[in-house]
C-alpha cells in the first residue's frame, strides 16, 4: 500500500518535522505500507486556472501523477493567516475529484496560535470531504511551543497524539483495501 506524506508548504521546517515523526510511527504501525513524501516546495508551481491538466509543466503533471497512485495520504499544512497555505490548495485544485476517493487521509497541522486548529474544521476537512476521503477523526494541530529550537517535537501529549493517528490511519487503510473506488452514484440510466 502506497502512502503519501505530503508536506503542504514551501516554507519553514516545523511541517517537515512532524511529517518525519509521523512516518517514524507509520512505519511502526505497518511496516508494509510503503511511505513516501511529497514536498510541495520541490515542484515548480503554476496556478491552476482550469485548463487541462496536460496544458501544465511536468512538474505539476508529476505531483498529480504521485497523488493519483497512492493508497492513501497524510496531509500536512502550516497555518498562515487563519488558513491553509495556497500552493496546497493549487495541488488540491489540479486533481479529479476521484483521486482521493474512499482512500484514507490523516492531517496534521501547525500553527503561531491554538485557535487555528479550526481551519482543520473549516478548511482542510470541507476539502477532504469533496474527495470523499476517509478521513480519519483524530487529526493533530501542534504549536509553536511543542518544539526545541531544531524543531524537535518534544511534548510528550504529541508524540502519544501522533502515535495514535498512525495507529488509526493504519486501520483506515486496511478498511480502505476492501471498499471500491467505483462510483455508485451516477444514474446510469
Amino acid at each position: 500500500m502506497k502512502i503519501l506524506l505530503v508536506d503542504g508548504t514551501i516554507l519553514g521546517r516545523k511541517t517537515g518535522a512532524v511529517l518525519e515523526q509521523v512516518k517514524v510511527y507509520l512505519e511502526r504501525a505497518n511496516p508494509e505500507m510503503e511511505l513516501s513524501i511529497l514536498s510541495m516546495s520541490e515542484y515548480e508551481h503554476q496556478f491552476v486556472d482550469g485548463r487541462p491538466n496536460a496544458e501544465y509543466n511536468d512538474s505539476m503533471r508529476e505531483m498529480v501523477r504521485r497523488f493519483e497512485e497512492a493508497d492513501g495520504y497524510i496531509i500536512a499544512s502550516p497555518i498562515f493567516q487563519g488558513s491553509i497555505p495556497g500552493v496546497l490548495k493549487n495541488a488540491f485544485d489540479m486533481l479529479h475529484p476521484r483521486t482521493m476517493r474512499y482512500k484514507p487521509v490523516s492531517i496534521v497541522a501547525n500553527g503561531g496560535t491554538y485557535q487555528h486548529h479550526l481551519v482543520i474544521e473549516n478548511q482542510l476537512k470541507p476539502i477532504l470531504d469533496y474527495f470523499r476521503c476517509l478521513v480519519t477523526p483524530n487529526y493533530v494541530y501542534t504549536h509553536t511551543s511543542h518544539f526545541d529550537d531544531t524543531n524537535a517535537i518534544i511534548n510528550d501529549d504529541v508524540h502519544d497524539r501522533l502515535r495514535e493517528l498512525a495507529r488509526v490511519f493504519a486501520q483506515y487503510a486496511e478498511m480502505s483495501t476492501h471498499l471500491s473506488k467505483d462510483t455508485i452514484d451516477i444514474d446510469d440510466h
